[in-house]
């Protein structure tokens, strides 16, 4: 095994001392990245980017090659990538973003649902895991990943993304047994397809609740947070290599004490929860991730250093804080910008590990 050579970002989410903040950002392989754009391109459509390991592993490095102070890398795939292999029928629709051909709607459909055959249908993204694993020849950890169960549902009923989710709310007040269906079949195929991916080396595991903040408080404690507690304890019992995890809802500052019973690593929080009333409430049991909000990136350069020097002034001193992004880079952002970001992160941070 390659040793690191820079293992910050681990020692964060273990609550051990660093030299600064270490910082990475939620889909800093993206479409704000001009290198990016042009692979992309070459592969001539998104899904097709996603399903070609060596493309996959080039965009994976080009924000490292251009950004030498990230101190993570994460896998470039897609959380659609599960739903897709249970044969859904994921397509792309040009301006319009994912689509389902075959959404869950109807009873005998959701009662046929399968877990995916991982080895076959998923293998493109565990030989991206080797692949980028050896490319990255211990530069940085890198982080695996997965949409978490009810997340992944919102888009197997409503059939696409950008909805108000009523179809799916439907379906949880008046039929909950047909979600229920739907979120544990999710559930054994997302255990099974970060399992493959620990197994096939990625140094942490990040479960993305992008929707859980659209459930009322009584919904994210029946259908989001017990099923993304499943996966954790059946990795920790699976896996002889115990790697650190990271749960993130966005929306989910509410139920911060809630997340705490889940068995994770670090909450990532999004732009709409203060790090600080965060730190105070989980205290010493996990780390934090997060939280500036992407749209600053759009601003001025003194508009983003004086945002993330408040953030790191929020969390204060000690050990216990991944900086990163309150949800993904969006596509308008200079690169240069972020430059400025991991800049102030890196020198502004490191009074508070003196």
């Amino acid at each position: 095994m390659t040793q690191l050579k820079n293992d910050n970002f681990l020692k964060a989410l273990h609550r051990e001392p660093t030299p600064y903040t270490p910082v990475w950002m939620m889909r800093q392989a993206g479409r704000y990245l001009p290198e990016y754009r042009a692979t992309r391109q070459k592969a001539g459509d998104f899904l097709s980017l996603c399903k070609n390991p060596n493309l996959a592993t080039e965009v994976t490095l080009q924000p490292l090659d251009r950004y030498s102070l990230l101190d993570a890398s994460i896998l470039f795939s897609d959380i659609l990538t599960v739903p897709d292999a249970m044969g859904l029928g994921l397509y792309f629709a040009a301006g319009e973003g994912p689509k389902f051909e075959r959404p869950l709607r109807i009873e005998a459909d959701i009662q046929k649902l399968k877990i995916p055959d991982i080895d076959k249908d998923l293998k493109y993204v565990i030989d991206a895991v080797s692949q980028i694993k050896k490319a990255l020849q211990g530069r940085v950890p890198l982080i695996g990943f997965s949409g978490s169960p009810w997340t992944l549902a919102t888009y197997m009923v409503e059939g696409q993304g950008g909805t108000d989710f009523l179809t799916i709310k439907k379906m949880a007040y008046s039929r909950p047994d047909l979600l229920h269906h739907i979120l544990k079949t999710t559930t054994e195929a997302v255990t099974q397809y970060l399992h493959a991916q620990i197994e096939a080396g990625v140094d942490t595991i990040m479960i993305f609740d992008s929707w859980g903040g659209a459930l009322s408080h009584q919904g994210y404690l029946e259908f989001s947070l017990p099923y993304m507690k499943v996966i954790l304890s059946n990795l920790k019992m699976m896996n002889t290599k115990k790697i650190p995890s990271i749960m993130f809802t966005k929306g989910g500052g509410l139920w911060i004490e809630d997340q705490l019973t889940v068995g994770s690593d670090a909450l990532g929080l999004d732009w709409q929860t203060d790090i600080g009333i965060a730190r105070q409430k989980v205290g010493e049991k996990v780390t934090l991730q997060g939280n500036l909000d992407p749209a600053i990136l759009l601003s001025k350069p003194e508009a983003i250093e004086k945002e993330v020097k408040r953030i790191l002034d929020r969390y204060g001193k000690g050990s216990g804080h991944i900086f990163n992004l309150g949800h993904g880079i969006t596509e308008h952002t200079p690169p240069e910008h972020v430059d400025v970001m991991l800049n102030t992160v890196r020198e502004y941070s490191q009074q508070f590990h003196a």
